[in-house]
Order: C-alpha cells, then sequence, then structure tokens
C-alpha cells in the first residue's frame, strides 16, 4: 500500500513527462515552452509539426548533453498552434525576448539604431534620428552607432550647409547664428539663401545619401571649375572645401563596395563556448558602419542554430536589408527571408556567398569577428579576476555578478540628479544605466544625504516590485556610493526602512588631501580602511567611481542646459512660432516681454487683444 501511494506521489520529470504529451498534439505547426519544476521557462522552440518535434525530445537517448539536460530538468510544457510556420517563427523570437529562457541562443543587445532624417520643411533640417520613424522626411540609414552618424554629418554640413536648428529655433531667429559664421549653414532663417538654391542643396545631399556621390561630386568640380575661370575665387574655394568634406566621408567608410548597392553583411565566430557576431550596413553602396553582438550561447551548440536565432531577434525591431550575406547557413532559410519580407513588404534575400565582392564582404566582418572575440575574451579574464579581488577585499560571498555604483551631481542643489551605473563580467552594462532628477521638495539644496536617500528609495522600491523573488537579475552583488560614512548612514537607514537587510555596500571617499588613490572605503558598524596604492582592484573601483561620475556629470550639464534653453513663452497657452518671433522681435527678449503692460501687448503685430489679456495673465499672475 505505501509502494502504491509512493508511485502515486511521484512527479514524473524528462522524458516520461514529455512522452505523456504526445497524445494530445497534432501535426499543427506551432511553439512549444518547457518549464521547470518552478515553472521557470527552459526552452522556446518552433516546429513545422509539434508532434513530430515533441517527439524527438521524449527519446531516451541521441542527444546531445546541452539538449539531455534540458529534457532533464523539464517538469512541464506548454503549446501554442499557429496557421503557418512563419507566424510559429515570429511567436518564438517574441517568447524569446520577452522570457530569455536558459537554454536559448539570447541576443542581449538590442538598442536602435540612428539614421539620419532630412525633414519634411520649406527649408528642410539635417539631423539624427533614432528610434520609430514617425515624423515627416526622407531617412537614410541605419547607421551602427551614433559616431558614425555624427561623422557624416558633420561632414555633409560642411559640404551642404544645411540648418541643423530646430524648427522653432529656426522661426524665431532674427540673425545669423555661429554656423552661418563659421560656414556651416546658409542661414535660411533669415533669408541669406533662397528657397529654391536652398532646395538644390538639399537635393544633392539626398542624391549623396542615396549613393550617387560620384554625379554630386562631379557637378560640385564643373562649379568649382567655372567659379575659378570666372576669377570667383572665394566661390571657387568654397566648393573645393565642399569637395573634400564629400571625400573625408568616403575615406572614414574604409569599404566602399562597386556592386552591393545595399545589404547586411552578417558574420560568427565562435571559439570556448563564446561567440561574436559582426554586423555592416551597407547603404548606397558606402559602409554605414559596423557593431558587434556578443550573444549568450553554449557549448555544443550549432552555428547554424546560433545564426537563425540571431537573425530572429535581431530583425524583430529593425528593418532588414534587400540582401543579407551570412558567413554561415542556416536551417529554414527560405523561412526567414519570407517572415523578412513581409515584415519589409519587399523580397528579402539570404545568401552565403562563395566567391567575388560578397565573399570578400563576409571574409572581412568574419576577420573582425575573430579579433573582437578574442579581445573580448581577454577583457573577460580580466573583469572575472577583478571580480574575484572585490570579493575578496569587501568579504562577499562570491565574485559579484552585478555591481551598482551611484552618484548624485548639483551645483548647489540645482539642477540635481543622481545616476548609477552597472558593471559585470562582461564589463560596463550601459543598457542597465539609470538616471534620478531628484524630485524631494523638502530638501535643502546641496544636502547630498538626502538625495542618496531619495535615489535608493526609488531604486529599491523599483526592484521589489519588478523582482521580488530576486530571479531576474536585476538586484546587484555589491553597491558602491560614492561618498563616506554619512553616504553610508543615509544608505542603511533607507535599506532598514525598507526592510532589505542582505545587500552589501560600500562607501568610496577620498582621503583627507582628496587624492585618487588614497580612497577610504566605509562599511556600516565597522571602521574605515583602505586597499593598497598600487592594488589591482583599487584601480577597478576608481574606474567604476569615475564611471559613475561622468555620467551623472553628462546628465546634470543635460538637465542644466535645457533649463537654460528653456523659453518662458512656450509655456504661455496660444503663442506659437510666429507669434512667439513677432513678440521678440518687438521686445528683443522673453524677460522684457514678462515685463510689459497690456497696452504695450496688444501694439505687437499679430497679437489680438485676448492674447495679450492672457500673456499679461501668465506673467503677472506667477510673478
Amino acid at each position: 500500500m505505501c509502494e502504491q501511494n509512493g508511485e502515486q506521489d511521484r512527479v514524473p520529470k524528462g522524458h516520461e513527462i514529455i512522452h505523456g504529451y504526445l497524445k494530445t498534439l497534432d501535426s499543427s505547426p506551432g511553439v512549444y515552452r518547457m518549464l521547470d519544476e518552478q515553472s521557470r521557462v527552459l526552452y522556446v522552440g518552433k516546429a513545422r509539426n509539434l508532434k513530430a518535434r515533441v517527439s524527438s525530445y521524449a527519446r531516451p537517448t541521441g542527444h546531445s548533453r546541452r539538449i539531455a539536460r534540458m529534457i532533464s530538468e523539464t517538469a512541464s510544457m506548454m503549446f501554442l498552434t499557429t496557421r503557418t510556420e512563419t507566424e510559429a517563427l515570429l511567436l518564438e523570437q517574441n517568447l524569446i525576448k520577452q522570457l530569455k529562457p536558459k537554454f536559448n541562443v539570447l541576443l542581449r543587445d538590442d538598442k536602435s539604431f540612428p539614421n539620419i532624417l532630412v525633414t519634411d520643411h520649406p527649408f528642410p533640417m539635417i539631423k539624427k534620428h533614432r528610434g520609430a520613424k514617425k515624423e515627416k522626411g526622407a531617412y537614410y540609414g541605419p547607421f551602427a552607432s551614433a559616431g558614425a552618424v555624427n561623422r557624416v554629418l558633420n561632414q555633409l554640413q560642411k559640404a551642404f550647409l544645411l540648418r541643423n536648428c530646430t524648427d522653432s529655433m529656426f522661426e524665431t531667429r532674427t540673425r545669423p547664428c555661429l554656423q552661418y559664421q563659421i560656414k556651416r549653414c546658409t542661414a535660411p532663417c533669415v533669408g541669406k539663401i533662397s528657397e529654391e538654391d536652398y532646395a538644390r542643396s538639399v537635393k544633392d545631399a539626398q542624391r549623396y545619401l542615396s549613393g550617387k556621390s560620384t554625379e554630386v561630386q562631379e557637378r560640385l568640380k564643373t562649379q568649382m571649375a567655372e567659379a575659378s575661370d570666372e576669377m570667383e575665387f572665394e566661390r571657387a574655394a568654397a566648393l573645393r572645401d565642399r569637395i573634400r568634406a564629400l571625400t573625408q566621408v568616403q575615406t572614414s567608410q574604409g569599404i566602399n563596395p562597386q556592386t552591393t548597392a545595399e545589404a547586411d553583411v552578417i558574420a560568427l565566430f565562435m571559439e570556448g563556448g563564446q561567440a561574436c557576431v559582426q554586423v555592416f550596413f551597407i547603404r548606397a553602396n558606402q559602409n554605414w558602419g559596423n557593431k558587434d553582438y556578443y550573444p549568450r550561447v553554449g557549448d555544443e551548440i550549432d552555428p547554424a542554430e546560433v545564426m537563425q536565432a540571431f537573425l530572429g531577434q535581431f530583425y524583430d525591431q529593425k528593418d532588414p536589408a534587400r540582401l543579407i550575406l551570412l558567413s554561415h547557413g542556416i536551417e529554414d532559410e527560405d523561412l526567414m527571408s519570407e517572415a523578412l519580407g513581409d515584415k519589409l513588404g519587399r523580397k528579402v534575400e539570404i545568401a552565403v556567398p562563395q566567391r567575388g565582392e560578397k565573399a570578400e564582404l563576409v571574409d572581412g566582418a568574419l576577420r573582425n569577428a575573430k579579433e573582437s572575440l578574442g579581445r573580448k575574451m581577454a577583457e573577460t579574464a580580466t573583469q572575472a579576476k577583478l571580480l574575484r579581488g572585490l570579493a575578496e577585499a569587501f568579504d562577499l560571498d562570491a565574485p559579484p555578478q552585478r555591481v551598482e555604483v551611484y552618484d548624485n551631481s548639483h551645483i548647489q542643489g540645482t539642477n540635481a540628479v543622481g545616476a548609477m551605473i552597472v558593471a559585470g563580467p562582461d564589463g560596463y552594462m550601459k543598457n542597465q544605466y539609470r538616471k534620478f532628477n531628484i524630485k524631494g521638495d523638502d530638501l535643502v539644496p546641496g544636502d547630498d544625504f538626502g538625495m542618496m536617500k531619495e535615489v535608493l528609495k526609488r531604486r529599491l522600491t523599483r526592484l521589489q516590485k519588478e523582482d521580488p523573488d530576486r530571479n531576474k537579475g536585476l538586484w546587484p552583488d555589491l553597491m558602491l556610493i560614492d561618498g563616506g560614512a554619512g553616504q553610508i548612514s543615509a544608505v542603511a537607514e533607507i535599506m532598514a526602512e525598507r526592510g532589505v537587510d542582505d545587500l552589501p555596500f560600500v562607501g568610496v571617499a577620498k582621503g583627507i588631501d582628496r587624492d585618487a588613490g588614497k580612497e577610504e572605503f566605509h562599511r556600516p558598524g565597522q571602521r574605515s580602511f583602505a586597499l593598497r596604492h598600487n592594488d589591482p582592484v583599487l584601480y577597478f573601483v576608481q574606474r567604476l567611481r569615475d564611471e559613475a561620475h561622468r555620467f551623472a556629470i553628462g546628465t546634470h550639464r543635460a538637465k542644466r542646459a535645457k533649463s537654460q534653453m528653456a523659453n518662458p513663452l512656450d509655456e504661455v497657452p496660444g503663442v506659437g512660432a510666429a507669434r512667439k518671433r513677432a513678440l521678440l522681435a518687438h521686445f528683443g527678449s522673453a524677460k522684457a516681454v514678462s515685463r510689459a503692460n497690456l497696452a504695450d501687448l496688444k501694439a505687437v503685430d499679430g497679437v489680438s487683444g485676448a492674447l495679450a489679456e492672457r500673456i499679461y495673465a501668465y506673467f503677472n499672475e506667477k510673478a
């Protein structure tokens, strides 16, 4: 009887539980999830035939160690059928990104890429744009990084003299700005160039970004020769500078393929259970930058699986090129091509080139991937050693996998901000950085302890809300606080208030003479101590603190600049760009507008009596 009860109490796992699902499945396409005993998702996969795929996991033998371990941990499964295998592929990638399963290949960095935008305006602006393409205008990209965009924009402004000011600033200018003085803009805001002539410059810039650079440069050379023949040497010199600027763009791009107008070149290199994927963006026969990725992989995983998982996750929120060149083939090439084509609304070709220029592009990307992975592995080994040293220095149970560093920045309490940076085994985790606008109305200006309390209270409140069970990897293993005993007391008070008593935190304070290298470390209830002057861990902590300080200072400066640029007229209801320009032209400044009487406001062209009363009431009620 006892044996029967024991058999009934035993919960099936692994092959046995998987086999039990076969009788409920049919041959429909769909997505399956494998879960452990705590219902955590171990793996997400898609199948053309769910029953056939699941039956392969039900076999007791013939699996790699990775798959066998996954099967042994499986306590339950979930299924979702789809109409087509393409839908299953898209759903699979969405679930992987959302759930981050333990046994799936996972793309860690998924930031959007910047584009160049030529705005829809009588005098278009040329600028960097990141995110959804909601603003009207012509988009060119993507570029691999903000740096790549900025380099191109810098040279394009020299070559075509297009404005980069906002529309509101453009509407309110009464005289040319510095950009005009340094020959980076033709000052259309004050009529220094006609709309027709400016439109020609815009068209040349768009031709260049569309790959017709030779045509543009030839036209500029002809114009330069004509100016020289007519002895207009100043205009000839300006045209020469514009040609030189375009040449510098092409030189900085390095790779400018002749027969490949548009392609994403993707190369994978794997070694020692780690992988690097290098992506080059070829648009308009120009190289618009490259970026490396380090997807989470493991031992005994096939390059084709890594490449397919990378493509699905990489293009989830990005538009693919018409041609995708790969270093390794994938299993579902036709399916992936169809899915990406449906997303883009046109045919997308996926190829593994064997010869010619396209093969050379892939070889170049593969070489970059190999070199990048080598550097990454060396940096990771060094980082792991430093994290072990950090654990030893601060008496931690194990090397921290997530270190959070906090700092504040302000000027006599104004524009106060808090900043948090994050570091781990792979270095700085910049997508985890956070900014905190200090909101405390009851804080005394310059109260650093009160600011740190507010930052830590908000941070811990969010952690307890978003990851109460601490199983999402959001909680730090160590917190470094820029400050001494006073800051540590403030942090300890907030920790006690939030009921958190197991989070190690250390204050990092400079010595009496404020020299770097003489830092003192503070922990609650303990005497302060210092590390050896030449200790690598000390240098590591200094770099972490300096990065937090850099991030905090940058955030503070951005906030201060925004407040300084704010115009009180922008807050007055009914005052748009045209009326603001009229008010500024009449009174000379926003401060003068705020001091004007009602009669003077009514005398401004375009300002009605009702609007004048509204403006007067706005400033006088505030006063």
